[in-house]
C-alpha cells in the first residue's frame, strides 16, 4: 500500500496556518542571475522556484526575490485587491510577512470582499505575533460585518498563542458552527482531541463537526477512517453525502482528498467513477488529475490516461511540466509493456535514406542560407543504429523505448554527416534501419554493420541519385563505462576499408568524443578517399555538446513517424519541442540551431498539430526578442508560420 501513498496525494495532517490557497506564482519577464544550484535547490529554504516567460525554471535567494520581483509587485498591484490578495497569501507561504504588512493593512480599506482583506490583515499580523493588533482587526471586523467562521478560527490562533487554550477551544467551535468545512478550523479540532485523548476522540470530534448543517469535509476524513479499516461501502457512503452536502462546483480539496485517499488503498475503479463527473480540469487541476491519470494507467486505460494528459498539458502550466512529462513517459512504458511481438523471421525491415544534414532536407527555404555543392561532389553515406548493450538491457526483438545507447546510436551518424557537410567538399546522407512490421519503429542492432552490406546499402538509390563513394558505419559498446566508440570508412565499390578510428566516452557525457572523432574522420577521408576540407560555412556553428545531439536524433524521430505516417512511434512531444526551445535559448545566435527548431516544429504539425498552439506564444517570443540576423531570420520566420499556420 505504501507505493500507492506515494503516488496519490490525499491530505493528511493539521493544515496549513494561512487560510487561503496560494496564488499561482506569475512567470517573471526577467529575473536577477539564478543562484548557484544546490544538491536539490527545491530542497533549499533560502530558493524560491520562478518561471520566465518561457516556461524555463530557475532558483533564486529569497533576499534577490523580495528586492527585484515581490516589492515591484507589491506597488505595480497595489489597487486591485483581487491581484494583490494573491500576492500576500504567496507571501505568506513564503515568509514574507513583515514586507507585506503595509499592503495587506491597505488591502482591508479597498477589498471589495471586506472578509478577505481583513483576515488576511489580520493573519499578517499573526504570523510576526502581533497578537493584539491582529484580535484588533477581527474584532472590528465581526463589529461591523458580523462573526465569519475564518475570522473566529484566526481569533482562537490567537488565543492559542497567548496560551489560552481553553477560550481558544471554545473560540474555534464556533467558528466550525459556522463553517464546518474550512480546512485549517476543523483539523485543528481533530488534532486538539486527538493529541488529547487518543485517536477515538479526534474521529468522535470530527463526527461532531459532520453533525453540522452543510457540513461535508469532516466526512472526507471520517471516510478515510473506514478505508483503512477496510470497509469500503461506509466510506462510499459518506463519498456520496460529502458530495450532495458540498456546494457545485465542487471544491478542489474535496476531490483531491477523496481521489487520493481512494487510489492509496487502490480502490481505482470507484475513484474514476465518484472523480471523474465533477473533475474540471481550470478548477481543479494537477493534484485530482494526478489521481486519475495514475488510476486509468495503472487499470491498463491508456487512451482515457492518454486523454487527460493532453488536456493538462494544453493548460500551458510550467511549474506542471516536470510531473506530465512523468506521467508521458508512464504511458510511453505502459504501451510497450502490452505490446506483442512475433518472432525474428517474421519482421520486416527497409532502410530510410536522409539527404544532407537532416534539419536541411531537399526542398526547404534555408537551402538559400547554405552555398550549394556541384551535381558531381563526392557523396560520403553514414550509418550506424547498432550498439552492445549492457546487461539487463530488455530482450532482443521486443519493442523498447529509447535509451542513452539507442539515441546516441542514431545521433552519432547525424551529427558525424553535418561535419563532413559542411567541412569538406562531400555530400551526404544518412542511411536508418526502419521496421516496418509488424509495428513500424527504429531497429537497434547488437552487431556492427559488414563492410559488404553497408557498402550494398549505399547503392540502393533512387535512379537519379549518385551512389556514394564511401560510407562510414559507426558502432558503440555500451557493455561497460566509459562506453567505446568504432568507426570504419568503408569504399562502397569494392567494400575495402580504408580506415578505422576508436574513442571512448563516459556515458554520462557521450559528447566528450565528438571533436576528436571527428578531425580523424576528416583527415582519413581527405587521405584516403581524397576527399579535401572546404572554408566554413557562416550559417553553420558546430555543435558539440549532449544536448545537442540528443535533439538532432529527435527531429529523426519526429520526421520518420511522419514519413511513416507512426505517430505511435513517437513519445514525449511536447518535451521533443520544449527542449528545442531551450536550445535556441542556450544559444540564440545560432541559425542552424534554430533551422533545427524549426525544422522540427514543421516536421511535428504532421504527427501532432494539436500540440503546436501551445508553443505559438513562446516561438514568438522567440522570434521577437533573440532575432537572428538576415536573411537567416526571415528564412527561419517563413519555415516557423508553416509550421504554425491552422
Amino acid at each position: 500500500m505504501n507505493f500507492f501513498k506515494k503516488i496519490f496525494g490525499g491530505k493528511k495532517g493539521t493544515p496549513p496556518p494561512v487560510p487561503a490557497s496560494a496564488s499561482d506564482r506569475p512567470p517573471v519577464s526577467s529575473a536577477p542571475a539564478p543562484a548557484a544550484p544546490a544538491t536539490d535547490p527545491a530542497k533549499d529554504p533560502n530558493l524560491i522556484r520562478v518561471h520566465d516567460a518561457y516556461g524555463r525554471e530557475m532558483f533564486i535567494t529569497r533576499q534577490q526575490w523580495r528586492d527585484n520581483i515581490l516589492l515591484g509587485n507589491l506597488k505595480q498591484n497595489r489597487d486591485r485587491p483581487d491581484d494583490l490578495a494573491g500576492i500576500i497569501v504567496q507571501s505568506l507561504h513564503d515568509g514574507f510577512a513583515a514586507d507585506i504588512l503595509p499592503y495587506a493593512a491597505h488591502l482591508a480599506t479597498i477589498d471589495p470582499t471586506p472578509g478577505r482583506g481583513h483576515v488576511l490583515h489580520a493573519v499578517t499580523l499573526l504570523t510576526l505575533k502581533r497578537y493584539a493588533d491582529a484580535e484588533t482587526v477581527l474584532l472590528r471586523f465581526c463589529q461591523q460585518h458580523g462573526e465569519t467562521g475564518i475570522a473566529l478560527t484566526n481569533l482562537a490562533k490567537i488565543y492559542a498563542g497567548r496560551g489560552d487554550d481553553a477560550r481558544a477551544l471554545q473560540t474555534l467551535w464556533r467558528a466550525l458552527t459556522l463553517d464546518p468545512n474550512q480546512d485549517n478550523g476543523l483539523g485543528w479540532y481533530e488534532v486538539i482531541h486527538r493529541e488529547k485523548d487518543g485517536p477515538a476522540s479526534g474521529l468522535d470530534a470530527l463526527r461532531r463537526i459532520a453533525a453540522l448543517p452543510g457540513a461535508w469535509r469532516a466526512r472526507l476524513w471520517i471516510a478515510r477512517h473506514h478505508l483503512e479499516q477496510r470497509d469500503l461501502p461506509a466510506a462510499l457512503a459518506l463519498y456520496a453525502e460529502a458530495l450532495d452536502a458540498a456546494p457545485i462546483p465542487v471544491p478542489a480539496d474535496l476531490l483531491q482528498q477523496m481521489s487520493g485517499d481512494l487510489g492509496n488503498h487502490a480502490h481505482l475503479p470507484e475513484l474514476i467513477q465518484l472523480t471523474t463527473p465533477h473533475y474540471d480540469i481550470a478548477l481543479h487541476g494537477l493534484p485530482t488529475g494526478n489521481n486519475l491519470i495514475k488510476a486509468h494507467l495503472d487499470l491498463g486505460q491508456l487512451d482515457a490516461a492518454r486523454g487527460l494528459l493532453d488536456r493538462l498539458y494544453a493548460q500551458n502550466r510550467p511549474d506542471w511540466k516536470q510531473t506530465l512529462s512523468f506521467w508521458d513517459t508512464g504511458i510511453a512504458k505502459a504501451r510497450v509493456a502490452i505490446a506483442d511481438y512475433p518472432t525474428p523471421e517474421k519482421l520486416e525491415v527497409t532502410l530510410l535514406t536522409l539527404a544532407g544534414p537532416i534539419w536541411l532536407p531537399p526542398g526547404t527555404p534555408a537551402a538559400e542560407l547554405f552555398p550549394a555543392k556541384p551535381a558531381d561532389a563526392p557523396v560520403v553515406a553514414f550509418l550506424g543504429a547498432s550498439a552492445e548493450m549492457p546487461p539487463g538491457s530488455g530482450e532482443p526483438h521486443r519493442l523498447q523505448l529509447a535509451d542513452g545507447p539507442g539515441h546516441l546510436s542514431r545521433a552519432l551518424p547525424l551529427w558525424l554527416a553535418e561535419q563532413v557537410e559542411f567541412g569538406t567538399e562531400a555530400t551526404t546522407r544518412t542511411i536508418v534501419p526502419w521496421l516496418v512490421k509488424p509495428s513500424p519503429g527504429f531497429v537497434l542492432s547488437s552487431e556492427i554493420w559488414n563492410d559488404a552490406d553497408a557498402a550494398a546499402h549505399t547503392r540502393h538509390v533512387r535512379s537519379e541519385e549518385k551512389p556514394a563513394d564511401c560510407i562510414v558505419i559507426t558502432h558503440l559498446n555500451c557493455r561497460v563505462n566509459p562506453w567505446a566508440i568504432e568507426l570504419r570508412l568503408v569504399r562502397t565499390i569494392d567494400a575495402a576499408c580504408l580506415a578505422t578510428a576508436s574513442a571512448t566516452c563516459p556515458a554520462s557525457d557521450p559528447a566528450q568524443a565528438l571533436s576528436g572523432l571527428t578531425r580523424t574522420l576528416l583527415a582519413a577521408l581527405a587521405t584516403h578517399a581524397e576527399i579535401n576540407a572546404s572554408p566554413p560555412v557562416s550559417a553553420f556553428s558546430p555543435q558539440t555538446s549532449g544536448a545537442y545531439l540528443l535533439r538532432l536524433e529527435q527531429l529523426l524521430a519526429v520526421r520518420t513517424a511522419a514519413q511513416a505516417q507512426a505517430s505511435g512511434t513517437l513519445s514525449g512531444e511536447r518535451e521533443i519541442l520544449d527542449g528545442h526551445l531551450q536550445l535556441c535559448l542556450d544559444q540564440p545566435e545560432s541559425v542552424s540551431i534554430r533551422l533545427l527548431f524549426a525544422q522540427t516544429l514543421r516536421d511535428m504539425k504532421k504527427v501532432r498539430a494539436g500540440i503546436l498552439p501551445e508553443f505559438r506564444s513562446r516561438v514568438d517570443l522567440l522570434q521577437k526578442e533573440k532575432p537572428l540576423p538576415e536573411p537567416s531570420r526571415s528564412v527561419v520566420a517563413r519555415i516557423i508560420a508553416e509550421a504554425l499556420a491552422p
